[in-house]
């Protein structure tokens, strides 16, 4: 049996009209689930992420895998009525447009749940609807005003994350929104109006340092900066050049951690026999973990680690990602 006739979204038919990233991922998503998504472009020259250089070069290529494409004037009667085609036979209907252009072509939701009462449209805006809701947005944006650049980064420098994280988030909160939007209609045979948004988006991914804040009555400090819950999590130089990360979040991965790297003296320490111990010793504890883990190559505590069960990791690059052998 073929890998495709098991997929859940079999026979689902999307109209996807997102653009960049935050829309073209929902369709993505829904896509790789197996349901046959069209992307519907601006005729005549398509998605501007097709053109775009540096960072953006595999934009369209990765985002938009897995659909069919079509090309339409939504500012020509011609180019409306294939859309209204499309909707009329459409499951679902996704799009990222700025707030208003859908109604102001005449495909908002009321327009497209008269073509089609069953469908399920998905808008994925920067702000659910208040106070900011008209504003334009980028995933840069809300990084930088929904706190988790300020967390990123050290103090007074708010560093954007290493991907469009956002943006991502965001189409996967609306790829959810579109499933459980079907699944309701196979209850009511009705459509309905999913939201989606990076503001929100940003707010969920930072919400655990909300509610420290909540809790402790200060403002968290960015990562860099803060005390780590767990008395080692750190990255450490090798003999060899390199970086390798070690986690180690348990007592018992502490005993096999001193076990297998030589370590003795410290796990018979009683100032350390506990993680919150070892968190307070961190001041003294860690440097001498770099000078102990710094004697040896990468790939020996690499090994090490993987004898004894702790979590580690080598500084990957996403070009390695292409040839590691787990993907």
């Amino acid at each position: 049996m073929e890998v495709e006739s098991d997929l859940p979204l079999r026979g689902i038919k999307v109209i996807d009209m997102g653009h960049a990233i935050l829309g073209p991922t929902c369709g993505l998503i829904l896509a790789d689930m197996g349901a046959d998504v069209i992307k519907v472009e601006k005729a005549p020259d398509g998605d501007d992420t097709r053109r775009l250089r540096g960072f953006g070069v595999g934009f369209f290529h990765y985002f938009n895998r897995n659909k069919r494409s079509l090309a339409v004037d939504l500012k020509r009667e011609e180019g409306k009525e294939i859309l209204r085609r499309l909707i009329a036979k459409a499951d679902v209907l996704c799009e990222n447009f700025g707030p208003g252009t859908m109604e102001r072509l005449g495909f908002g939701y009321d327009d497209c749940a008269r073509i089609n009462p069953t469908l399920i449209y998905c808008t994925l805006k920067g702000f659910m609807p208040g106070p900011y809701e008209k504003r334009p947005s980028l995933d840069h944006l809300v990084q930088m005003m929904g706190g988790l650049a300020y967390m990123t980064g050290p103090r007074g420098r708010p560093l954007r994350a290493g991907t469009s994280v956002i943006d991502i988030v965001g189409g996967m909160f609306g790829a959810m929104g579109i499933i459980t939007a079907l699944y309701e209609r196979m209850r009511t045979g009705k459509g309905q109006l999913v939201r989606a948004t990076l503001f929100e988006a940003t707010a969920f991914l930072v919400g655990q340092h909300m509610a420290m804040a909540a809790i402790t009555g200060e403002p968290p400090p960015p990562m860099p900066e803060g005390e780590m819950p767990w008395g080692i999590y750190d990255l450490f130089d090798t003999r060899d050049g390199e970086m390798v990360f070690v986690g180690v979040t348990s007592d018992q991965q502490w005993q096999r951690f001193c076990e297998v790297f030589g370590l003795k003296d410290l796990l018979e320490d009683p100032r350390l026999s506990t993680n919150n111990d070892r968190v307070r010793e961190r001041p003294w504890l860690i440097p001498r973990l770099k000078e102990t883990l710094g004697s040896l190559t990468k790939e020996e505590i690499m090994r090490r680690s993987e004898k004894a069960s702790i979590p580690y990791a080598p500084i990957g690059r996403p070009d390695q990602l292409l040839d590691d052998p787990h993907l």
